[in-house]
């Protein structure tokens, strides 16, 4: 059974009341329950992936905390963690095992046991399925945890391989990680085979483990001769046919079944494996000693209860899916979450009151063991507003493969203070605007005078409030950065009488399309309309609350606003109507992104936020959400990202 993961996780996209739930749900496939040290506050991290055949690995970043085995529902499966970082130990029934980075604690047969961690850590875990190694094993397993020493002889192999992948999770794709699942469940197979280990594991006596693991050797190396016999394996091995079979019958096996389920595993393998995707299904069982492959389906479906030409079939559609959706960057028709669909919007635009960006930058193999996590608050001092420049000090100084969450706000928030502004104190940090001054001065590009339209200092077409630049240590002119969207979120309305809800707010206003596009007279009128987000029933969608239409307001320096003509215009709701009965029963999808992400331009003075250019800005694609990537040109040491203008559809 294939488990979906989210190829990308962190506790920084979550709020701090929520982040120790989503932890424990995401270490929930490893049945791991982690509970913080108390030291500090908890945060982690994890980048997965899953194979073919259902092998999870994910590389794990983590602060200091213990991490529990309980039990569940797949008792047969072996975990692993690779300890990669950080000061570690497995405690066994009250026996503390230290780790050594490059040793690698497992757990077999939900044994009970603990993981302390008491600094910051990385580790690669895994879970293996039983029905990936049962077969290879002769022996049934008992419960047990212990360590596998990554310093000498095969586990130093097996060690290396680990520490490889999680080198390189990020870059594995479904074709490339298929040979690596077939090699660690050999490697896990022959470390296993230590035979103080495995007698513990088995309580066979030391000869009789010994003897059963060669002959499980001489099996495994003529699984695809039509010679192989119970004769024969016990001839090689030196035993008699007799004490062999007794052996099997130890193992609660047999020596016929034994190789019937190797040559599945082996046929299995070959099906689901690129290079033999010319062989027919025929000649896989052939190849594997099958003699008829009418028997050969009927034995491998009352094995994996399907069979071989739909596995192969379903396989290769889980492939092909996982690895287009890896090179299409967010194209609708493709799952972002691996379940659902990218959800189509309407004509116009909702925007979202506050959702959080999570934007990674491509981590350099040396730079994923000092990646850190940063929180990005919204606020006057780290947002400027309507513009881009290559003149502004960096908010936030990052190093390439750092996490961050960066929160944003729509400059639509005035729309209605008391749902997306009252009591959020970076929301009022930043639309702070009294009669004598204004906590974000410039909004716009234009001269601080005022001169051409009469709207406002800061004057011009740039509206967009942008939570940055977010420097990149190392970013030169002429390199590529690679931001990955983790997660996006919206924000929640600090008001106490709309606690655990979200707003957003759309505008028909003059500089739109649908300006003209009115189903009611009169047709040029501007109308303002405010959403709630739906986040947690049946999908995500929005309704909307009421909607009003546009009526004269005048800003705290005195200027009178006749239309909807300057951003983060305060709305007097003394001096509107408000329309409840609109858009009854119809819920709008959502499907959360930003419409600006974009590096500083190498332009002398200011650039509007409006316009999209190479450097990104006011792109508008609906695709720059939840697990999308985007590339963009550096053009000044640092790149100095910013992002902003919140969506909840497009």
């Amino acid at each position: 059974m294939l488990v979906s993961l989210p190829r990308h996780f962190t506790t920084e996209s979550y709020p701090l009341q929520q982040r120790c739930g989503a932890w424990r749900d995401a270490l929930e496939p490893y049945a791991l329950v982690p509970r913080s040290t108390g030291d500090e506050a908890l945060f982690g991290s994890l980048t997965s992936t899953t194979s073919p055949q259902g092998v999870i690995l994910s590389l794990l970043n983590a602060s200091p905390q213990h991490l529990q085995w309980q039990h569940d529902s797949h008792a047969g499966d072996i975990q692993l963690a690779l300890h990669i970082e950080g000061d570690a130990s497995l405690l066994d029934n009250g026996k503390l095992l230290r780790l050594q980075p490059g040793d690698i604690g497992y757990r077999i047969a939900d044994a009970p046991g603990q993981i302390e961690l008491g600094s910051q850590f990385r580790q690669l875990l895994v879970r293996i399925p039983r029905g990936t190694f049962r077969s290879r094993i002769a022996a049934p397993l008992s419960p047990r945890v212990g360590v596998l020493s990554g310093h000498s002889g095969i586990g130093h192999v097996f060690s290396s391989l680990l520490g490889a992948v999680a080198d390189t999770i990020d870059d594995l794709g479904p074709e490339q990680i298929q040979p690596i699942d077939i090699a660690l469940s050999e490697l896990l197979i022959t470390s296993l085979a230590n035979d103080r280990l495995m007698q513990d594991m088995t309580g066979s006596t030391s000869t009789q483990t010994a003897v059963l693991h060669r002959i499980s050797q001489l099996i495994e190396s003529q699984l695809d001769s039509a010679d192989l016999s119970i004769a024969r394996i016990a001839q090689e091995a030196g035993v008699s046919t007799r004490y062999l079979q007794k052996l099997f019958e130890s193992a609660d096996d047999n020596f016929s079944h034994y190789v019937r389920v190797r040559r599945l595993e082996r046929c299995r393998s070959d099906l689901i494996n690129p290079i033999y995707s010319h062989l027919s299904i025929s000649d896989i069982c052939y190849r594997w000693s099958f003699n008829d492959s009418a028997h050969f389906s009927r034995a491998f479906k009352e094995q994996y209860g399907v069979s071989p030409r739909k596995y192969r079939r379903d396989i290769h559609q889980v492939l092909s899916s996982e690895l287009l959706a890896n090179i299409s960057r967010g194209w609708p028709e493709l799952a972002q979450d691996g379940s659902k669909n990218f959800r189509r919007g309407g004509d116009g635009e909702s925007q979202s009151g506050t959702p959080a960006a999570a934007a990674r930058p491509t981590p350099d193999s040396s730079d994923t063991a000092t990646a850190r996590h940063h929180h990005l608050a919204v606020s006057a001092e780290t947002v400027h507003w309507g513009y881009f420049s290559a003149s502004l000090a960096p908010v936030l100084e990052v190093d390439s493969g750092d996490i961050v969450t960066i929160e944003t706000l729509t400059h639509h928030a005035y729309d209605d203070h008391e749902r997306m502004i009252a009591g959020d104190a970076g929301a009022e940090s930043v639309f702070g605007w009294t009669p004598t001054q204004k906590n974000v001065d410039r909004r716009g590009s234009g001269p601080m005078d005022a001169s051409v339209y009469g709207r406002g200092a800061g004057e011009g077409f740039g509206v967009h409030i942008c939570t940055g630049p977010v420097a990149i240590q190392g970013a030169e002119p002429g390199d590529v950065l690679e931001i990955r969207i983790l997660d996006v979120r919206p924000r929640l309305s600090a008001h106490p009488h709309y606690h655990g809800h979200s707003y957003g707010s759309n505008a028909a206003a003059w500089w739109g399309f649908h300006y003209n596009e009115m189903l009611t007279e009169p047709k040029q009128r501007e109308v303002v309309t405010i959403y709630e987000l739906n986040w947690h029933e049946q999908g995500d969608f929005a309704r909307a609350l009421y909607n009003f239409r546009w009526t004269p307001q005048t800003d705290p320096f005195g200027v009178v606003h006749t239309r909807i003509d300057y951003p983060g215009i305060p709305v007097d709701h003394s001096t509107i109507v408000k329309n409840p009965d609109i858009l009854k029963n119809v819920r709008i999808p959502v499907q959360p992104h930003f419409g600006v992400l974009a590096l500083a331009p190498k332009y002398a003075g200011l650039v509007d936020s409006v316009p999209p250019s190479h450097f990104g800005g006011n792109i508008d694609n609906r695709r720059a959400g939840k697990g999308s990537t985007m590339y963009l040109p550096v053009s000044v040491p640092g790149g100095l990202f910013s992002v902003g203008d919140p969506h909840a559809s497009q």
